[in-house]
């Protein structure tokens, strides 16, 4: 049986790779920002709606959105509606929500957990991704390091047990949105991620509105925060994340998952003087331990 080599990854993704890690990793630091002066709602409303305007401009320019009469559009558009809801609207309500009271550290980590709450939706889901015994370890293994990160106190990483959990809930709504994409037909994913935003946010701007109201005039702390949510990790970081993947390969890019909470605990010491309690390292390790265990073999021994 013959065996596909992997694309090459060169110096530009390797930069780039590193850049979405650091991008990503300080959303968390850029929702504790825009929460000195707006809502929840109403920060996940903003940064979707202004990252739709500019991934909707780019896909204006390479054709447009996917469209309704072709060929599967129908249910090209169904899975931008679960886009719409899973990867954008849930997720980032609930991590607004929940960062009011739970460091910026702890919600990063926990976010490492998306690749391992894909495992059991994929053996149910997808074709050929069955769980089998290293799978099923690496998931044990991983899920056991969100038991501790969760834990009676949430490895002190504040908030109770409602905002710890909903951190959680974000992670896996993350994980429906991978395996949602996944099962979607052929379709460009700037057009796709576009449209998702765009449905996200013509059900989240008009939410936000009537629960928490036009907004106050903000401090430059708050707008600043709730400008790099809009126009890094929301859209800058879509086109990123197509051009390693067309490039280096969706194994490649699934390393940066190893990067993302470690930048979040960085940037909440450093910029906010979170502290880092022993649990931290200890979940980390066992959910990262999941991770490299679950991985596949030519995905572990990497490009």
């Amino acid at each position: 049986m013959s065996v596909v080599a992997a694309p090459r990854a060169s110096g530009r993704d390797w930069l780039f790779l590193g850049l979405l890690g650091l991008i990503w990793g300080g959303s968390f630091l850029g929702v504790e920002l825009a929460l000195t002066g707006f809502g929840p709602l109403t920060i996940a409303a903003a940064r979707i709606a202004m990252a739709a305007l500019l991934l909707g401009a780019i896909a204006a320019m390479q054709g447009g959105l996917p469209r309704w009469s072709a060929p599967q559009g129908k249910r090209i558009w169904g899975h931008i509606l679960v886009m719409a809801l899973f990867t954008n609207a849930i997720p980032f309500c609930l991590l607004s929500w929940a960062q009011r009271e739970v460091s910026s550290g702890f919600a990063g980590i926990t976010m490492a957990a998306v690749p391992l709450m894909v495992l059991p939706l994929a053996h149910l889901m997808v074709p050929g991704e069955r769980m089998d015994t290293r799978r099923a370890v690496g998931f044990l293994t991983g899920f056991a390091g969100v038991v501790v990160l969760i834990g009676p106190d949430g490895a002190s990483g504040g908030g109770d047990a409602i905002h710890r959990i909903a951190c959680v809930a974000a992670s896996a709504c993350y994980a429906i949105g991978s395996i949602n994409t996944r099962l979607c037909p052929p379709v460009g994913l700037i057009a796709y991620s576009a449209a998702g935003l765009m449905v996200a946010a013509l059900v989240l701007v008009p939410t936000a509105l009537v629960i928490e109201g036009v907004p106050a005039l903000p401090g430059l702390t708050a707008f600043g925060g709730l400008l790099y949510l809009g126009l890094l990790p929301t859209a800058l970081a879509t086109w990123m994340l197509v051009s390693v993947t067309r490039s280096a390969g969706p194994s490649f890019l699934s390393l940066v998952n190893y990067q993302v909470p470690i930048w979040a605990v960085l940037l909440g010491v450093t910029v906010l003087g979170e502290a880092v309690p022993p649990t931290f390292a200890l979940a980390l390790l066992l959910i990262v331990a999941g991770l490299a265990v679950s991985r596949p073999r030519a995905q572990r021994l990497g490009p």
